[in-house]
């Protein structure tokens, strides 16, 4: 089993990294939204309600909230209609259209504790506890109704507690802005359409992984709860809910347009450094088995993106310093963007020393 989360890790490397191709642009220009389940997928079954209908009708107000204010903001629905969508093509989908967003919709549900109540944000991550754990694995279920999940995710078992161990290797290239829309959508759904706050959490979700933008799992709700259940359900519960993640967008789109900016204007900048000239210092924050297209642009919030090549390994490095105490500061700028393992390298006449 050891090898197969290995090889596991591998894999959904190689399949991902050639559609993170995102371009670099100053303005959100498309958002997918993906309504979790569907079709011969119901997900979480209340009383009444499924899950695949909630998510649904909400994801779609969402969308048409969007397209109302904001006219030249493509939005794409994974599934338009109660129809199954895998969740590998959840994320294809998105990375296809080189989404700058991707929201997920989903409802939760917990068994023999119909008093549970609350919403819950997730980005991809590590879980921090078996609840956590446990809302991935009813996610990550859905891959059971694929009749070629095994070769799509070579035997991942979503019921096994064993296989999550891969996920602690994982950590999102976009998870600063993915915590950054989490925070926000929280936050909305809370002050705004008055839900309990479970608050944000990470966890390890196949389709957030799989995606190469910005990406959340929005848990809305507890299908469980007999009250939550009858508001998920109402069309005033979802309009709610729906204009709670629009706001939060609104909220983003402008930000994240007014950081853009602010990076592209002309700023005095020192003498750049000759990186193959003398000894110089970097930042390593991740290592590849394959070049990564337009690393700039995916790692878009550092700065000078090298690599060099060291036993067929891709090291990727950030910034360039003629001095190991410049270096040794912008290294734990790296670490609090997300990049925990960073750690600064030596190079004397551009060769790693």
């Amino acid at each position: 089993m050891k090898y197969k989360i290995i090889f596991f890790i591998i894999l959904m490397g190689i399949l991902v990294f050639p559609h993170v191709m995102q371009s670099q642009t100053a303005k959100i220009q498309t958002v997918v939204i993906d309504a979790g389940h569907g079709g011969k997928d119901a997900g979480a079954v209340g009383k009444k309600a499924k899950e695949k209908d909630i998510t649904l009708a909400v994801a779609k107000k969402t969308g048409e909230y969007i397209k109302q204010k904001y006219p030249d903001v493509k939005v794409i629905y994974t599934r338009k209609s109660d129809v199954f969508v895998e969740l590998m093509e959840r994320a294809r989908i998105a990375n296809r259209n080189n989404a700058d967003i991707f929201i997920s919709i989903h409802c939760n549900s917990v068994a023999n504790a119909p008093q549970t109540c609350g919403v819950e944000t997730f980005v991809m991550g590590e879980h921090r506890n078996s609840a956590n754990l446990n809302v991935a694995k009813r996610e990550n279920a859905s891959i059971l109704y694929e009749s070629d999940a095994q070769a799509n995710y070579d035997g991942f078992d979503p019921n096994s507690t064993e296989a999550y161990i891969a996920f602690s290797f994982i950590q999102s290239e976009f998870k600063h802005r993915s915590l950054e829309l989490a925070e926000l959508v929280q936050n909305e759904l809370v002050n705004k359409a008055k839900r309990h706050d479970r608050g944000v959490q990470q966890a390890g979700f196949l389709v957030l992984y799989k995606t190469a933008m910005p990406s959340i799992l929005v848990e809305l709700g507890f299908i469980s709860n007999p009250i939550e259940e009858t508001y998920m359900s109402s069309t005033e519960g979802q309009d709610y809910l729906a204009s709670a993640i629009f706001r939060a967008f609104c909220t983003y789109k402008t930000n994240y347009e007014k950081d853009s900016v602010e990076l592209l204007q002309e700023v005095p900048e020192k003498p750049a450094v000759d990186k193959n000239k003398g000894v110089v210092y970097k930042v390593q924050f991740t290592t590849k088995n394959r070049p990564v297209e337009n690393p700039q642009s995916i790692y878009e919030n550092l700065q000078d993106i090298d690599y060099y090549e060291h036993n067929g390994m891709f090291k990727y490095t950030a910034g360039c310093f003629t001095t190991k105490a410049e270096a040794d500061s912008y290294l734990q700028e790296v670490i609090a963007k997300g990049y925990n393992g960073a750690f600064v390298v030596k190079f004397e006449n551009g060769v790693r020393k």
